[in-house]
């Protein structure tokens, strides 16, 4: 059963510098919110792309659902 904060922390280390929330208690189904550097100018699903690069193989076998929100560091000062 996966954890949020396994998540969080695959991410943060897949993503340096990323502020990361990650949200769900069940095991299976999570929420994500992803600040960081690296979408600057990105499309969402190049954003999304880099987030599930970060989990890699866990998205087939440990995670069922993530609801992500990708975000830049301007994207939430506006």
């Amino acid at each position: 059963m996966m954890q949020a904060d396994t998540i969080r922390s695959l991410i943060e280390a897949g993503l340096p510098g990323a502020r990361v929330q990650v949200f769900g208690d069940d095991g299976a189904h999570f929420e994500a919110v992803v600040v960081a550097e690296q979408f600057r100018g990105q499309s969402l699903v190049k954003r999304h792309q880099q987030v599930y690069a970060c989990l890699g193989e866990r998205m087939r076998e440990e995670i069922h659902a993530l609801q992500l929100r990708t975000l830049s560091p301007d994207e939430v000062k506006a």
